[in-house]
């Protein structure tokens, strides 16, 4: 079902002109991401679990762990991305700041940048990408310790640049957002 919602939400936009707003092009971007996480992913799973074992090798290991770790950062950025955007519309911190699609064009590149910054390393040997669960896919090596892929300091870049970092952003955005919403309603109350 997500791969179908995916592609119907690119074609969509793709084909409605109405619908290329700003935030339409990061929900798109997450769409994308998601596709190519549920295209490879359920192909590889279902596949391997045939024959119970990670039958791809150790290439197709990489391949799959890269673009599900590629995909899960994109989305997750772009998760970051859309609290920031609601932020900066709803709160308006920045007086007459307009986000706009060149912004959001901007934005999606970044959280590309920022999901290959996560995905590369364990190609390149900081880190590595093995089998994991039931041997059907393969993500980031966390289990290992003190080898030479430096594992620990790996996870814990994930940890902090991947995880905290975007978390922290929707977080915070979020709160201010509800607050201020807070604010807004109690004035129209006492109005």
């Amino acid at each position: 079902a997500g791969t179908a919602i995916n592609i119907l939400t690119i074609a969509c936009t793709i084909q409605y002109k109405k619908l290329r707003s700003h935030l339409n092009y990061i929900l798109v971007n997450m769409a994308v991401a998601n596709l190519i996480v549920s295209s490879v992913g359920s192909f590889t799973c279902f596949y391997c679990f045939a024959f119970r074992y990670m039958a791809l090798g150790p290439l197709g290991c990489k391949i799959e762990g890269f673009t599900a770790s590629l995909g899960g950062m994109v989305s997750l950025w772009s998760l970051a991305v859309i609290a920031f955007e609601r932020w900066l519309v709803i709160c308006k911190p920045l007086g007459n700041f307009a986000f706009k699609s060149e912004h959001a064009l901007f934005f999606c590149a970044l959280t590309w940048c920022f999901a290959l910054c996560a995905a590369v390393p364990p190609l390149v040997g900081w880190s590595r990408y093995i089998p994991e669960g039931m041997q059907c896919s393969c993500g980031p090596d966390w289990y290992t310790t003190g080898n030479k892929f430096n594992t620990e300091s790996f996870v814990l870049f994930l940890f902090c640049f991947c995880f905290s970092v975007p978390f922290t952003c929707i977080v915070f955005c979020y709160s201010q957002l509800l607050f201020t919403l807070k604010l807004a309603a109690k004035a129209q109350a006492e109005s």
